[in-house]
């Protein structure tokens, strides 16, 4: 089995995900054209140079339904003979295909892939693809469903995590956004949406509040209360599956949870013989990919189960990982991950995460994993662990290692 390395890894700016978001006329299908042009001319890549696009989007209707990765490839200058694979693995879908081109290339089943993925969640309202999880009562009744928000919330109360620490967390989040952003930190990653005159048209994430301190937060109302205590009554159906928990202790708000934005993200995947018929030189081995599924109810667990499978395969243990990248899909996944490792705050999302700068659905894998290389190499350090929380309940992680 062959090794898999990472030559390039970019995104886009993160779109505030509303009408008056920059990204709002732009599609879909453009979004991940322009990712795509930008790994084929920062690489020089010419005629059939990858065997497969895998690109991952979660909300697969509308302008993101059919196979959206061949439509990119085709609206964008990438020669044609290059095929794409649309994927979702729901919030984990940029990671998945990330690890499936890595696992692709180990195998033998081609030289190179560009894989990622995109969101628009301005333009495809998250869940208007009516989900069976959500919608069928026959699945949603047996699973005891509970919108994430609501899963986020349990996990708060079942692990004993207060808003003031939540508040905590997004507050760090976005001084660490704001300190990356300053100190340009993204600025190899991280490329410019332009029109079809080439005038920019967003050049950095718009989502950020930089100025949010823990009043601003406190001020917030709980975002979920509502639905768990009044109508529908989530709450009733996650004591039903959880008859030790008394009541659902709602601490999650926009303000600690991760934005709705638009945004896309792609990495060049290849084997050794491929870099250097390109001249590449390879920036990390992808070491390891794990997949988990878990309890769907409290859904967003994932993380820790993964992370524990990831490192007994491979033999290693939390102490071998240099920096960790948890998505901030809520603060408290991310409390939980910290809390179940005892892991130091300092090495989790040191540049910040999707509380401060939004979590573009099926790009997010992608730009995590992104940003992870890129902090291994800003602080010389070796190896890094990325990982997402997914919906449904199941887990994602990727281990890379620079070379």
């Amino acid at each position: 089995m062959t090794d898999a390395y990472i030559y390039d890894a970019l995104r886009t700016p993160r779109g505030k995900g509303r009408k008056d978001g920059s990204l709002h006329e732009v599609t879909s299908v453009r979004l991940s054209a322009l990712t795509l042009n930008a790994i084929k001319e920062r690489n020089n890549l010419e005629g059939h140079a990858v065997e497969d696009v895998i690109w991952g989007n979660v909300t697969q209707v509308m302008e993101q339904g059919g196979c959206l990765a061949r439509s990119a490839v085709l609206a964008s200058d990438l020669d044609e003979r290059i095929p794409g694979l649309a994927i979702n693995r729901f919030c984990a879908s940029g990671m998945e295909a990330v690890n499936l081109a890595a696992n692709q290339v180990k195998g033998g089943a081609g030289d190179a892939y560009i894989a990622g993925g995109v969101e628009m969640m301005g333009r495809v309202a998250m869940g208007s693809d009516g989900a069976a999880i959500a919608v069928d009562p026959s699945l949603a009744m047996e699973t005891y469903f509970v919108p994430q928000g609501i899963s986020a919330d349990i996990i708060a109360t079942e692990y004993g995590f207060t808003r003031d620490q939540a508040d905590a967390l997004a507050m760090e989040s976005q001084r660490r956004a704001a300190k990356a952003w300053e100190e340009k930190r993204f600025e190899k990653s991280v490329i410019t949406v332009r029109d079809q005159n080439g005038l920019p048209i967003l050049d950095h994430d718009e989502y950020m509040r930089p100025g949010t301190d823990m009043q601003t937060l406190g001020s917030l109302n709980p975002a979920f209360q509502m639905m768990g205590e009044q109508m529908p009554g989530f709450d009733k159906v996650a004591m039903l599956k959880y008859p030790h928990l008394e009541r659902i202790n709602h601490i999650h708000h926009a303000g600690n949870s991760s934005g709705i934005v638009d945004g896309a993200a792609a990495l060049l995947i290849g084997n050794k013989a491929f870099g250097e018929k390109h001249g590449l030189k390879p920036r990390a081995r992808i070491k390891a990919t794990a997949k988990i599924g878990t309890d769907p109810t409290i859904m967003l667990t994932g993380p820790v189960p993964v992370t524990e499978k990831i490192l007994a395969d491979n033999g290693m243990q939390i102490g071998d990982i240099d920096l960790f990248e948890v998505n901030e899909a809520f603060a408290s996944v991310v409390l939980r991950f910290q809390q179940a490792f005892d892991v130091d705050p300092e090495l989790v999302n040191v540049n910040g995460g999707s509380i401060a700068m939004g979590h573009p659905l099926g790009a997010t894998g992608a730009i995590i994993i992104g940003t992870l290389l890129d902090e291994l190499e800003r602080q010389d350090k070796q190896t890094g662990l990325a990982t997402l929380c997914i919906a449904s309940g199941m887990g994602a992680a990727t281990i890379i290692e620079r070379v």
